[in-house]
């Protein structure tokens, strides 16, 4: 009894979570209020329509490719150092990107902006884990962690239209500097250290192996969603695969890997890993064909089809909130299948979605399929952190968040191409309009005047998004049984660990972060707050 009080989190823990949330709700917020901001600050700039894509994308790149190494490099120097340099670095790129003079210098603080992200992201959640030792607090704050994400999401459109409509639109980038500076100011004081004393040093050539492979990759997937399948995008993802092979043999043969591969035999974190990420495909792919839906098919506004979203997000972040919750109750592994059949039964009714007043089953489905999602999503990183040992948890952290990163953009680019050729190949080959065969946009754009023509283009892209959804029922009841399978076994080890013996947290591990009030004495690998 008195090890599983040491082991609980006392209020300097749960303010510091408050700081590592806010850092996630700015996350967000800075992703989401860009499309917004594009149009005007793309005029003011003068920036042509590669620079506006460059804008956009430059930032997703430079996350998804420097996150693995972020995450390993926190483990060696320093969780909670890593963390303050790359807020400092986030903090004076975002105020350099408010005052940009032209598109070229916004692009590269963009990239500069994606580098410190990914300091901050892994850093955070490995941070998690030191603070909250005990399973059950550590599966709420992780719980807060994302729900507070969702909430940056939600709130993004708000927020960028109200400093929008007062201020320039650099304006929109200033949003995170006072979250950096709030970061930098309480950190040292709320925030454990902690490094690995026993990893060696990093490794360049595995850095570089591991951008050659993750930057191609991203960049093929999403120029594929963008253009289609093209002989550059094949080429650049054919280049990142090769890399990766290059990059995990030589993880093998060195003594201090950047990613260690032993984490992929805890059966726990492999799979739960997988189920993330395919389960990120699908969702990101229904989505994408939803809200194109909602603003073609339907004839909603921009804004008309936003405020259709919202009831989305706030069930969502009300799930993740109760994912741990549900974790407790039913076990994960029945918690996070029951999420995913869930998920099916949204998917589900939007195959059955029709061209004509389908607003309200797409909206539906939508919030099903969202509070299903975010059983396994907040259940499911608590279970990665966990399975990792503590000295990987950055690793495992970063490990997490990449597929998250490249979820989103297979998603888009595998089902969103699976929609466009179900939408073409429903088209009649005697279609009138030269140009509506290429996308349900360019027909609303070119046939606007054609109300036949219309008819059965939004009769075809409708029939696209119910053949996604078919696509991704399917892969949720599989997901869902090979959650059970493999995680049932996880959830009776865990149980057998929970009465520990003295001296061990409540998953089997030694004390790993310094406890609330009090300065930690567990290891020389763990530092104290001050």
């Amino acid at each position: 009894m008195g090890n599983t009080i040491n082991n609980l989190a006392g209020r300097r823990e749960w303010l510091g979570l408050g700081v590592l949330a806010s850092v996630a709700l700015l996350l967000s917020l800075d992703g989401s209020v860009l499309y917004l901001a594009l149009p005007r600050l793309s005029a003011g700039l003068g920036a042509s329509a590669p620079q506006q894509l460059w804008i956009l994308d430059i930032y997703s790149f430079m996350l998804a490719g420097f996150l693995v190494t972020m995450g390993t490099l926190g483990d060696r120097i320093g969780r909670r150092r890593l963390l303050m340099i790359g807020a400092a670095c986030f903090g004076a790129a975002s105020v350099l990107a408010a005052f940009s003079v032209s598109a070229e210098m916004l692009i590269a603080t963009r990239a500069l902006l994606g580098v410190a992200g990914a300091t901050l992201m892994p850093s955070s959640m490995a941070l998690l884990r030191n603070m909250f030792r005990d399973p059950k607090q550590m599966g709420a704050a992780i719980g807060i962690w994302f729900s507070c994400f969702m909430v940056g999401m939600a709130l993004g459109p708000l927020v960028g239209g109200l400093l929008l409509e007062h201020f320039w639109w650099g304006s929109a980038f200033l949003l995170g500097v006072p979250f950096m500076v709030l970061l930098l100011a309480t950190g040292r004081a709320l925030l454990p250290e902690y490094r690995d004393p026993a990893a060696g040093r990093l490794d360049p050539a595995s850095v570089a192996l591991s951008l050659t492979a993750i930057l191609p990759l991203i960049y093929g997937l999403k120029d594929v969603a963008r253009n289609g399948v093209n002989p550059l995008a094949v080429a650049t993802v054919v280049i990142g695969v090769g890399v990766g092979v290059v990059f995990v043999r030589r993880q093998r043969r060195l003594a201090s890997p950047l990613l260690d591969l032993r984490l992929f035999g805890n059966r726990a974190f492999a799979a739960t890993l997988g189920i993330m990420l395919l389960g990120g495909v699908v969702m990101a792919g229904t989505t994408l064909m939803s809200t194109t839906y909602l603003q073609t098919v339907a004839g909603l506004s921009p804004l008309s089809a936003g405020l259709w979203l919202v009831p989305q997000n706030i069930v969502m972040i009300a799930a993740l909130t109760l994912a741990p919750v549900l974790a407790r109750r039913f076990g994960t592994a029945y918690a996070m299948a029951g999420g995913l059949v869930v998920g099916a039964v949204g998917l589900f009714v939007h195959t059955q979605v029709p061209s004509v007043g389908g607003t309200w089953l797409v909206v539906a489905g939508l919030i099903l399929a969202s509070a299903g999602i975010a059983v396994p999503m907040g259940a499911g990183n608590g279970l990665i952190m966990t399975a990792a040992p503590v000295e990987k948890a950055g690793s495992a952290a970063a490990l997490g968040e990449t597929s998250g990163e490249f979820g989103v953009a297979v998603g888009v680019a595998v089902l969103g191409s699976l929609g466009t050729a179900v939408y073409r190949g429903r088209l009649p080959d005697t279609l009138p309009v030269e140009g509506a065969r290429d996308s349900i946009t360019a027909a609303v754009t070119v046939a606007k005047d054609l109300p036949g023509v219309l008819e059965v283009a939004r009769d075809a892209f409708t029939t696209g998004l119910n053949a996604v959804a078919a696509v991704g029922v399917v892969v949720f009841l599989v997901l869902a049984a090979v959650t059970i399978a493999v995680l049932r076994h996880h959830d009776r080890a865990a149980q057998a660990h929970d009465a520990p013996a003295d001296g061990a947290t409540a998953d089997g591990a030694t004390a790993d972060g310094a406890s609330s009030d009090r300065a930690s004495s567990d290891g020389p690998e763990v530092l104290t707050a001050a």
